[in-house]
């Protein structure tokens, strides 16, 4: 089937240009784009008047939870999530069980992957084995399934381990990914260290515990020759040490969530389970930190760190409930609606952070609207608002603190290999 459509504002090479766009199922390519086409060449045609016409997003830090959590997250949920978000391509997290530390595990989780994956799913390998941080696994084997190289939300303690791993993964031009936090820093906290955490009566997580690790680490990967990107930034002072790095020719970059940009300590109303994340919900002046540091391209792309779980799980206290909130479902209509409705950023580089960007970032196959292009596509309606609503997520995972949230700029339609894996009735 030739699906055309029609009337969009196209973006490509940074710009938004009204064109049309034809794409062959049969192939999963862009056929052709011009300033008009005729609706006689395709058997659907597609009204996108008004609407903008992106690349598929790219994210590079979710939690699938398949194999081994299927309570919270399966492939198939996870991509259906993804899609609905407008995301085509993601980087999955190895935190599964088994993890992905053998060649054997791998390439049944990419077994998994071809049966159920509506997008395109890319695994991360672990570090080492069992994310345990002792034993690396056999990076020359992994390499070529794996987008990088990470231990998740188990941050490499050893500086010898983290030292090997980053002069093997730089032989092999491979990407370390680290989630930053030294576990002697954290004294069983449950959220930020700060004024809230005092009101609350709830332990905290001191900034230094995510910046000295990332600090150790910046100067590992100089050492190592190896490209290191850090996971989920939170606090000012990461923001600094990274800022820093990069001046000194270091080679490091670093993602940011939505949760992170938007909301800081004073928002969690009350203990709530779906306020729980790692890192946690910092002061405002570190979100503030993280939105000059995206803008100042200290901070590369934006991330979700999709984390779902069950609701009974997050229904519990801060001290109980596991970290981790949803994200791929409503990234795009919450970072337009609170940064680009409020003049902090132009529609057109938020799009850049989510598709050209990550991609070039870890060495992905480019993402453009052009003739011959793989037909990974978005449509976005920045006029549709509506109101976040757990009941109606794709995903398994509800565990949101966005809620009941009314936000604009909506996704409404993906292709995926021209392909359509997501489509919303708009109303006329």
């Amino acid at each position: 089937m030739k699906r055309l459509v029609k009337g969009a504002h196209v973006f490509q090479e940074g710009r938004l240009i009204k064109q049309d766009v034809l794409v062959d199922e049969a192939t999963g390519r862009i056929e052709v784009t011009a300033a008009e086409l005729s609706e006689d060449t395709a058997e659907e045609v597609i009204d996108a008047e008004g609407l903008i016409l992106s690349p598929g997003f790219t994210d590079l830090h979710i939690h699938l939870r398949e194999p081994g959590g299927e309570a919270k997250e399966t492939i198939a949920s996870g991509t259906a999530a993804a899609a609905k978000g407008g995301f085509t391509t993601v980087c999955a997290m190895p935190n599964t069980r088994p993890v992905p530390d053998h060649q054997a595990s791998m390439e049944k989780l990419l077994h998994k992957i071809r049966e159920d994956a509506l997008i395109h799913v890319l695994p991360y390998a672990a570090i080492t084995e069992r994310q345990a941080g002792r034993t690396i696994v056999d990076m020359d084997t992994l390499h070529p399934y794996a987008c990088a190289f990470t231990d998740d939300g188990v941050g490499v303690q050893e500086a010898g381990t983290m030292f090997a791993a980053m002069k093997k993964a730089a032989s092999l031009g491979a990407v370390i990914t680290a989630h930053c936090e030294d576990n002697s820093l954290l004294y069983q906290g449950v959220m930020h260290d700060g004024s809230r955490a005092g009101e609350l009566g709830l332990p905290g997580i001191a900034s230094v515990s995510e910046s000295v690790h990332i600090a150790r680490d910046v100067l590992l990967a100089e050492a190592a020759g190896c490209h290191y990107h850090v996971c989920h930034v939170s606090t000012k002072e990461s923001v600094r040490v990274i800022r820093d790095a990069k001046r000194a020719g270091i080679h490091v970059t670093a993602e940011v969530t939505p949760h992170h940009l938007l909301l800081n300590e004073q928002d969690i109303p009350a203990d709530e389970g779906n306020y729980k994340m790692n890192p946690p919900l910092r002061a405002k002046e570190d979100q503030m930190a993280l939105i000059e540091g995206l803008l100042d391209g200290t901070i590369d792309v934006i991330a979700t760190d999709h984390a779902p779980h069950t609701k009974e799980e997050k229904e519990r206290s801060m001290l109980e409930a596991p970290f981790g909130i949803t994200g791929l479902e409503t990234a795009f209509p919450l970072l337009y609606t609170h940064l680009c409705q409020r003049g902090v950023l132009q529609v057109e580089e938020l799009l850049h952070w989510l598709t050209d960007r990550p991609n070039r970032l870890f060495g992905l196959p480019e993402r453009k609207i052009e003739q011959g292009a793989p037909a990974d596509l978005v449509l976005l309606d920045t006029k549709k608002s509506g109101i976040v609503d757990t009941a109606e997520h794709a995903s398994k995972g509800t565990n949101t603190p966005f809620d009941g949230w009314t936000l604009q700029g909506w996704p409404v339609l993906t292709m995926c290999g021209s392909k359509v894996v997501y489509r919303e009735e708009r109303e006329r």
